[in-house]
This record gives C-alpha cells, structure tokens and sequence, in this order.
C-alpha cells in the first residue's frame, strides 16, 4: 500500500502482480530449478531455495562451478519441465518413512533439515511428476509411496521432490516459460555460517508475464546505472578501503560536504520542532548491555568486548541506553515532560564480510536516532508530531511516496493489556489523521511495544525501509526509569524511539541511487562551475566564483586549461548542476553565459540575476 503525499511523481515500475500468485510462481520455479540442476548433473546436492521479493534462488553443494552456458543449459531444461505440465502434489509423510528416503537418495543437507523441523509439526513434501508413482492420487492424505518405488524413479527426468512447506502451484505449466529468467551465481554458505560448506547459490526471478518481467530486467539494468557504489567513485563522494577493513567509510571532500549538508539540514529540522541536541560516547561498560539486554538479545551483532583497566567495554551497536542514562542524571517533573532527544550517533554493528554493500550494509554508522520521553496521554501528539517531521524532511529530500506498516502486539510481550491498547491507539490515531494508507501486521511488532514503519519509494520505484516510530515498554522497566507525577508520586514515563533516515550512510546511498547522483541544486557538493574559454578570463573567472563563494555557494573554476569542449563535457560527467561559460564578450558585459543540467541553456546572466534564480531554486528545492 503507497501513500501519495503532496508532490507530483514519475515512476517506472514493473505492472501490478498478485503477491501470493507470484509468491507461489517463484516457489515453484526454486523447485523447477533444483529439479533442472539435477537431472543435468546428478551428483549435485540440494540444500533450500527459498522465493524472494524479486525472484527464488537455490543453494546447491557442488565440486564443479557453475558457468554462464551451465545456467544457459538449466534454463532450458527448466522450460522442458514447465512445457511438460508435470503435476505438483503435497504429501504429509512419517519422519521416519522420510528419513530412510533421504539416507537412501544421499542428501545430507535435507537430513539437516529433517532434524531442525520440531516434533510436533507436520512434514511435507512436493512431488513434481512421479507419474507413475503417483497414478490417479488427487489428494496429499490418500497416498503413501515407498522408498523402493521412489527411488527408482527420483534421478529421471519426470519425478522429483523436495522437504517443503509450500505453498505451490498445482502444475509447472502454470508457470509462464517466458517469464521467468535465472540470472546469476553467487557463493553462499550452508546457514549463512563461515565455518560450514560454501555452495553455489543460483539466483533467478519470475513473474506472471513476459511484460512483467521485460519490465523488471529493464529496471535492474537502470538500477546497475545509478548503483551508489560505481558513482560513489565516478563522482569522488566516497570509498571502502579493505586497507582499513571492510563495512568501514571514508568520506572524500564532496561527500563529506554533502554530508555536512544533510546533517546540517537534520539538525535544524529537529532544532525547529522542539528537540534538544545530545552527544553521547562510542563505547559503554559491558554491563550497561546486560542492563538493557542488548548483550542477552543481540550479541551476535556487536562486536566483541575490549577490556580496559580489568573492566570490560563495548562498542555501541545502538544510543538508546545513552540517553536512558541522560535522562537519569536527575528527576524529572512531569511538567518537563515530553522530553525530545536527539543524536546522529555512530554505532558499530558486527556483519559477515559477505553482506557488506557499500554505505547500504556497513559495520560503523552514524544513526539519526531520537527519544521521546512522555506521559501516557501525550503518545498520541508526540506521534503525529514525528509523522509530520519525518513527511515534511522526506519530501524535502524528494521522496513523496512511501509504503507505512503498523506492527501490532505479539503473543509474548512485556507490558500491560492497557498501555499496549493506548499505545496502539495512538499509533493509529496519528496515520488517520494523516490520511495516509497502511498495512496492519499483527502480531508483527517488538515484544516491548508497537512501532510504525515507512518505506520510502525512489524515482525507478523499488521500497526502502529508512524511518521507524517505536513504543519502548521495556527499557523504562529495566532501567527503572521515573518522574514525578502531578500527585506527587513517582512513575515510569513512556519512551519512543524514532529514526527518519535510520542510518545517515545508507540513506547518502539511497539518495545517491534516487537522483543517479544528478543531485538538486540545493544538495549538490559544487553548484557552479566556471568555466574561462581561455587565460584571458581566468582572473574574471576566479573574481566571479570568489563573490559566489563569499554567498555561501559551492563554486569551482575549471583550473584544467583544456579546450571549452572539454570542460564542459568534465562537468557534465561529474553532473555539476550549472556551468557558467566566461568567453571575451562575457567580460567585456560583466556577464555569465549559463547553462544547467536540468533546462538547457538560459543564455547571458548577470551575477545577480544567477544569484537571484540560485536562491529561488534552493529554498523551493527544485531545479534552477
């Protein structure tokens, strides 16, 4: 569900599919592959192949690598079996049937499986063929196959199987064989551990037509052109130096500029809207985790302690208990309350090498973190407030467009039947009076308290999940947290936690790939370049640029002695939003001959009159 907020937008997306008919596409077409894979090479060893919000892969255990013509010769074969209209049966079998049938085939990752799936659940499976075997059964309940008669026919090329929960189509022909398309190999580990098997990981996508997917494929290959990554270097705004480590970034001049600039922006935004600014440290004794539980619940994704002076310490992998500890430094009154606290605090996350993806998944990043702490019956304005924040910073950056889930109480929580109720209500309270569309996911929020979440939709409209508004019933709890009420007595305020970017270099990253690094006019790391035709009007050329800069504006002069040609074509490269052209009549006028990204040509300004159409474009964030 998309809310439309105010400003106009362009997308170029894919036509509408139905989720659960494409959830069951894909799924089968995971089976398809596996049961391509090893009727082509039958030594191969399966392991999962899970749908995805694009597509399905499957990780298969194999000596040989898989190649181009490998994945060629697949895909047909794959089309073989979704022409042949094999069917596709359930069946609810005994473990220990099923476990014979695995030790006999010689699969140790479905043994693997097998033995993680509880007791207490059913086992399924989903046969693709097996004619022969499967004669005249319509029903998963009425059939019972043996090992023996399995077996014989398990490597031929109509019959195959697979452990599953479902859910399937009921033939391969409802498959369209023009709308699917297998589309790389990657290395993967059994269970995402370093220490297990590494496989082979075929990535595919399917959809319900062939325009579906031409229309997927043409967006991917629009993606790989704004990839943050290749501009990040091509524009000079930032690196990953493996030197260094991996998931660490280093920000080059322009984009720490850039950097500055939207840190700036957020600062101010918060300033104007009632939040007070916090710094608080990198590193916290280890027992400030144990108190908020972090250590119990997240170890996996900090890094390990360091010990200092006997004392053990660790690095932040999230502010919250920061500024649980600022709050605590003396008691609050209820009439300080609320209490609006905000940070762009850099937090430290531990992520396999094999995640990491330039500013999108990094190990150190600055988080735009902020805490509200409040009275029960001020949930509900601080939540439209945060809403009317995050909607008025968002649009300024461009994003107008955005998918908003509500995450509701689930079966283990902390709290009380009434507090959750009110928090809850003001969650919905707030999206209602917004206008805005969203999806209930019940029993989908945190054990301590509900939480809203807002993906936002970019210009070749794929959703990414940046802001997030969360109720916090448990730190107040762990910490004994207090202030005085109007009675006298002393009791727990409530406490929200919200980011709007999330994290600061994944957003750049977002950003980045939304504008293709064209960025506006406001935010772009140089705004004017100048451009002398030749030595001549070099000094009137730096002269210009030098007023602009004492402006405030972001201006270079082209120092390259190149050919007018070239310098322009330099700018359009390093997508420099407006170009000023000094020839000899431009100073003999006392004028700039303009041209920029976004309008072409706008012939021979006056420095005031560039000034004067800056200065409007930067305050309503459009092009000059």
């Amino acid at each position: 569900m998309i809310s439309q907020v105010n400003r106009p937008f362009t997308e170029k997306s894919a036509p509408k599919s139905n989720p659960q008919t494409l959830l069951r596409i894909r799924h089968t077409c995971a089976h398809v592959l596996a049961m391509a894979v090893q009727t082509l090479f039958p030594e191969t060893k399966v392991t999962i192949g899970p749908w995805t919000e694009t597509g399905f892969y499957y990780d298969f255990d194999r000596q040989t690598p898989l190649t181009p013509d490998d994945l060629t010769q697949i895909e047909t074969e794959m089309r073989r079996i979704i022409n042949a209209n094999l069917p596709i049966i359930q069946e609810v079998v005994d473990r220990s049937q099923i476990r014979a049938e695995i030790e006999q085939l010689h699969e140790p990752y479905k043994l693997e499986i097998l033995d993680s799936i509880p007791a207490d659940e059913p086992i399924t499976r989903y046969f693709i063929g097996c004619a022969d075997a499967l004669q005249g059964v319509t029903d998963a309940s009425l059939f019972h196959i043996t090992a023996d008669t399995l077996t014989q026919k398990q490597m031929g090329k109509d019959c195959w199987w697979d452990l599953c929960a479902g859910p399937h189509l009921n033939s391969t022909s409802d498959i369209n064989p023009e709308a699917f398309a297998l589309e790389s190999v990657a290395g993967a580990y059994w269970r995402g551990d370093e220490t297990k098997p590494q496989l082979q990981r075929i990535y595919g996508t399917a959809w319900e037509t062939p325009d579906q997917l031409q229309a997927y494929l043409t967006q991917k290959e629009e993606a790989k052109r704004r990839d943050h990554r290749k501009l990040g270097q091509d524009l000079d705004l930032f690196s990953i130096q493996e030197d260094a480590g991996g998931g660490l970034v280093f920000w080059h001049p322009k984009g720490a500029r850039m950097r500055l600039l939207i840190e700036d922006y957020w600062r101010k935004a918060h300033l104007d809207a009632g939040y007070e600014l916090l710094y608080t440290p990198h590193i916290a004794n280890l027992d400030l985790w144990k108190t908020s539980g972090h250590f119990d619940f997240y170890r996996e994704n900090m890094f390990d302690p360091m010990e200092i002076e006997a004392q053990h310490y660790q690095l932040k992998p999230m502010n919250c208990p920061f500024h649980v500890l600022a709050y605590q430094s003396h008691l609050h009154s209820y009439r300080e309350l609320p209490i609006r606290w905000a940070e762009l605090g850099t937090v430290y996350r531990y992520e396999r090498s094999g995640v990491l993806h330039g500013l999108m998944r990094v190990r150190g990043f600055t988080q735009d973190d902020a805490h509200i702490f409040c009275l029960p019956d001020q949930v509900a304005d601080e939540i439209l407030g945060v809403l009317n924040l995050t909607e008025t910073i968002l649009s300024d950056f461009g994003f107008t467009q955005y998918e908003v889930n509500l995450s509701t109480r689930p079966a283990k929580s902390v709290g009380t039947d009434n507090i959750w109720q009110l928090a809850t209500d003001a969650l919905v309270e707030a999206l209602n009076t917004k206008g805005w569309d969203y999806i209930t996911d019940e029993g989908g929020g945190a054990f301590y308290g509900p939480k809203i979440d807002i993906k936002i939709k970019d210009a070749i409209g794929r959703l990414w999940q940046c802001s997030t508004i969360q109720v916090d019933f448990n730190l107040p709890e762990r910490f004994d947290m207090e202030y005085v009420a109007a009675d006298g007595l002393r009791q727990r305020p409530i406490m929200i936690h919200r980011a709007i970017f999330g994290s600061l270099e994944r957003f750049f990253g977002i950003l980045t790939e939304h504008y293709a690094g064209d960025f506006p006019l406001w935010l772009a790391p140089v705004q004017v370049r100048v451009l002398p035709v030749s030595d001549d009007q070099r000094a009137y050329a730096t002269a210009i640029a030098q007023q602009l800069k004492q402006l405030g504006y972001r201006v270079e002069v082209d120092s390259s002695g190149e050919r007018l040609g070239k310098q322009i074509r330099t700018a359009e490269v390093e997508k420099i939003p407006v170009v000023a052209v000094i020839g000899k009549r431009e100073v003999e006028n006392q004028t700039l001959s303009i041209r920029t990204r976004q309008s072409g040509e706008l012939g021979s300004l006056t420095r005031l009159e560039l000034q004067e159409r800056m200065q409007q474009a930067i305050e309503n964030r459009q092009p000059i």
